[in-house]
């Protein structure tokens, strides 16, 4: 069965992370993602190199599905043959500074000249306009300026980056949405369109609702580790054999099932703690009797214990726990082969479609693996690398 963008041609002139991955996601989708890169490959494939065949860990990680060819960009020849595919292109996803794109000859009024139907997606850093639009970007940079770090950590860790690219993970989703939301637009009206992603817009709608809590108050939700700033109880808790539970009440319902399974009914009608207002009043003392419980037994007895009780709960599992999980392995796990890597273990997409199936058809490709292979299935009529041949 094919993809649900099968048939669609996407030219990819992104790197590292976000770009990447919103092309890779388009790939998984059923696209023809034809990847773009410098003679010396794209910075991510000189990134996190950990196998002895020199392959990157960034690479791999988010750029299966597509073809690569090698086009040098600062030369004419280069210029004309990127054009002549694009002619012939659906989509075009880039996440050059704003203004770069257009300096080389190739912005989107240009392509779009010789192909109105071309969609063509920026992802850039503060946007198109605005004050910031020339800085540098990476996610740790959207993190800062976002306003997430200041939400995570604790108020003695001080602000603290989330352990995964989130800047780098929310944007390219949004980047999807638009582009398929685009070539629904072109079903209808026959012409394509710009579609625009800032990381910093992308990150601060990734707080909801977390904005509320300032728009109400005229205040930053305080750092809180791994407790929550409007609930209790919400944190974490050892066992006696050193393991970490994550354990959540939202609701009452929640939080009679936890003081069940803890053997601590008495609570629910102790003044402290008969409402999530008295309880975050006394969250503190909260968490210590319910650390002091957890703390008695290991973690294999309060698993059956809480599960039995019907407990919002989970270990905090480490990518071992994680990747052994069968759950895991057997859904979200796709092993691959790759000419220098060998069987490469790749996260699938989560979406799950059964008439058009997403798909990991290709592993991620060697720099310029498909450039002759590009050039000879005629994307437009005479390239101009096969002109000067």
């Amino acid at each position: 069965m094919n993809g649900v963008l099968d048939g669609i041609r996407v030219l990819d002139l992104t790197q590292m992370v976000a770009g990447p991955l919103c092309t890779m996601l388009l790939g998984d989708l059923g696209a023809d993602v034809i990847k773009v890169e410098p003679p010396e490959g794209e910075t991510a494939r000189h990134i996190g190199i950990n196998r002895s065949c020199g392959e990157s860990d960034y690479f791999l990680s988010v750029n299966r599905n597509k073809r690569s060819i090698v086009l040098d960009l600062k030369t004419e020849t280069g210029i004309d043959t990127l054009k002549s595919l694009a002619e012939q292109a659906d989509v075009i996803v880039e996440n050059f500074r704003p203004g770069t794109m257009e300096k080389l000859g190739i912005g989107y009024e240009t392509l779009r000249a010789s192909n109105a139907r071309l969609i063509y997606c920026g992802l850039t850093g503060f946007g198109t306009t605005g004050p910031y639009r020339d800085r540098p970007a990476l996610d740790p940079i959207i993190q800062a300026m976002s306003g997430v770090m200041q939400l995570t950590g604790t108020a003695n860790s001080g602000p603290l980056k989330t352990g995964m690219l989130l800047s780098d993970f929310v944007p390219p989703i949004f980047g999807v949405i638009g582009v398929l939301s685009a070539l629904r637009a072109r079903d209808q009206s026959g012409t394509g369109q710009r579609v625009d992603v800032s990381m910093l817009d992308a990150t601060v709608f990734s707080m909801v609702p977390r904005e509320q809590y300032f728009f109400s108050t005229g205040k930053t939700p305080q750092r809180q580790g791994n407790a929550h700033h409007q609930l209790a109880p919400w944190n974490t808790f050892e066992t006696s054999d050193g393991r970490y539970l994550m354990i959540v009440a939202h609701n009452e319902k929640y939080w009679l099932k936890l003081l069940a399974a803890l053997g601590r009914n008495e609570l629910a009608t102790d003044e402290r703690f008969v409402t999530n207002a008295a309880r975050m009043d006394n969250r503190e003392v909260l968490s210590q009797i319910i650390a002091d419980v957890i703390v008695q037994r290991p973690l294999a007895d309060w698993s059956t214990r809480l599960t039995a009780g019907d407990v919002l709960f989970s270990l905090v599992r480490d990518f071992p726990d994680v990747f052994n999980d069968p759950v895991v392995r057997d859904t979200m796990m796709q092993t691959i082969a790759h000419p220098t890597v060998g069987d490469l273990p790749q996260v699938r997409s989560p979406i799950r479609m059964d008439a058009t199936p997403v798909s990991m058809r290709r592993a991620p490709p060697l720099l310029g693996e498909h450039t002759r292979q590009i050039l000879a299935e005629g994307w437009a009529e005479q390239n101009p690398i096969e002109r000067q041949a």
